[in-house]
């Protein structure tokens, strides 16, 4: 087990890497705690949480919005929740962003906490304070910077995760060692079929690996006022590729690794030989690199991104693996990109 606090400026988050949902109630108070979780979840480990009420939504990123938010408030307040209730969110990316978010707005913000129970809420969507819903099919656009008192992520719980999943979180893994760590990104391509088969040990040294680096770079830049950008990496365009295709944010992600990647050597970044290397870890962990459809669709997507400033972005490009920089590139030089 492994213990990496990420330090705000109003508050402090632990995450305890390779801790079980059975000992949730280590961390949470005696009474006063509401549950906020999936159908997916709830269906395989309610159980583990049955002594306190719970707000079943449904599983997927459809349920991230503002309808959504407003039926658990209601729910709330008619359990007679209050400003000294606790909310644990268990579950996936969706789950840790709908409760974070809600624990945060309701009666101007109550402590909350999460067990993520995907690979891709372990290494990326519970840490770091970001919660937020969509708006209109457009990712995060109403939410927060609050952190979580805890976040337990219990890799035992991996193992009735589906493939897919798996893969989606594999996506930001290797977004983390492309901004940070090389050797890491090493030891994933020598280890695909370990990953593949949910190899605990690989696994949870993958996971704590990755909380570290977004947890080093949240402390240091918890509004993403410049260093946090870096953590885009993939995003912008992903975000983009998610609107309109409705792809899972996994795959879209890898989808937007590979824009970045050719984009990066485009302008004399990125060596070639490490963009062969990228291509083949993201087909060997099942995750794709291209969509067949016309890339102006997706750059209509991004004009309408939330990091955008007035006719420009700021994109998170490769210098090498393990090296990323922050470049402001006009929205015209990346069309321009595009068409060529």
């Amino acid at each position: 087990m492994e213990i990496i606090q990420v330090k705000g400026k109003v508050s402090e988050s632990t995450i305890i890497v390779g801790e079980s949902i059975l000992n949730l109630s280590k961390y949470i108070p005696s009474k006063g705690v509401f549950i906020i979780t999936d159908e997916n979840v709830d269906k395989l480990y309610s159980d583990k949480f049955s002594n306190f009420p719970k707000f079943v939504v449904k599983a997927g990123e459809a349920s991230k919005n503002l309808l959504s938010t407003s039926e658990i408030y209601r729910w709330l307040l008619d359990a007679g929740a209050d400003r000294s209730s606790f909310v644990v969110g268990i579950g996936g990316g969706v789950v840790c962003d709908i409760a974070g978010f809600v624990a945060s707005t309701y009666m101007r913000g109550v402590e909350f906490g999460f067990v993520a129970t995907s690979l891709l809420a372990q290494v990326d969507a519970s840490v770091g304070g970001k919660n937020g819903v969509d708006l209109d099919g457009y990712k995060n656009i109403v939410g927060t910077f609050n952190q979580p008192k805890f976040v337990i992520c219990d890799t035992s719980m991996l193992k009735t995760l589906p493939a897919v999943e798996l893969s989606n979180g594999f996506a930001e893994m290797v977004k983390h060692c492309l901004i940070a760590d090389a050797n890491d990104f090493s030891f994933m391509e020598e280890n695909i079929g370990k990953l593949m088969n949910r190899d605990v040990d690989v696994i949870t040294h993958l996971v704590a690996k990755s909380v570290r680096i977004k947890a080093s770079i949240v402390t240091a830049d918890e509004h993403e006022k410049g260093e946090r950008k870096k953590l885009n990496l993939g995003h912008t365009w992903g975000h983009a590729v998610e609107k309109i295709l409705s792809l899972p944010h996994g795959q879209s992600v890898s989808i937007g690794l590979e824009f970045s990647a050719r984009l990066s050597a485009e302008k004399g970044l990125l060596e070639k030989r490490d963009y062969m290397r990228l291509m083949n870890l993201l087909r060997e962990l099942q995750l794709p690199i291209c969509t067949s459809i016309n890339p102006l669709h997706i750059f209509d997507a991004l004009t309408k991104d939330k990091k955008k400033i007035d006719d420009s972005i700021d994109f998170i490009l490769m210098k090498g693996i393990g090296n990323v920089v922050i470049e402001r590139l006009q929205l015209n030089e990346i069309k321009n990109f595009i068409e060529h």
